[in-house]
């Protein structure tokens, strides 16, 4: 590995290309890519939310989300409404479609995660997130 070794950043993207792809393994056949989990999740825990405020939370750019919230739209996993209090944007609430679709999800993703961390302690799964979310703080889209 010579000078790659000790880079942080390299380890960090060769995981994650462990975990996205064992991700992509866990979410066939669902038609669900890990953004659209994302949507659905944040979706389902604050019904009536609206999309920019889900793409600020889940640091999604404005331009993308209209996309995403249409597909979601069209699998019937959300549904969009025009927002009483300002017309010019739309609620977001999750259907009894999307409701099965994340708990299903979920449950997958629990799988993989179990696999992927197979070895690990409870400990230092904890400790894992600890760093990564030390790492994600420092990202000025999310401050």
């Amino acid at each position: 590995m010579g000078p790659l070794g000790p880079l942080v950043g390299y380890h960090l993207r060769r995981a994650f290309g462990a975990f996205a792809a064992d991700f992509a393994n866990a979410m066939d056949g669902t038609g669900m890519r890990q953004v659209l989990v994302g949507i659905l999740a944040v979706v389902s825990g604050s019904p009536g939310i609206n999309q920019g405020a889900v793409g600020r939370v889940l640091g999604i750019k404005r331009a993308n989300m209209v996309s995403l919230i249409n597909e979601l739209v069209d699998m019937k996993l959300i549904a969009r409404v025009v927002d009483p209090a300002d017309r010019r944007a739309f609620s977001l609430t999750i259907t009894d479609s999307g409701r099965a679709m994340l708990t299903d999800c979920l449950a997958k993703i629990e799988a993989h995660e179990q696999q992927m961390l197979a070895g690990f302690s409870d400990e230092e799964r904890a400790m894992l997130l600890d760093l990564l979310s030390r790492i994600e703080r420092r990202d000025p889209a999310i401050a």
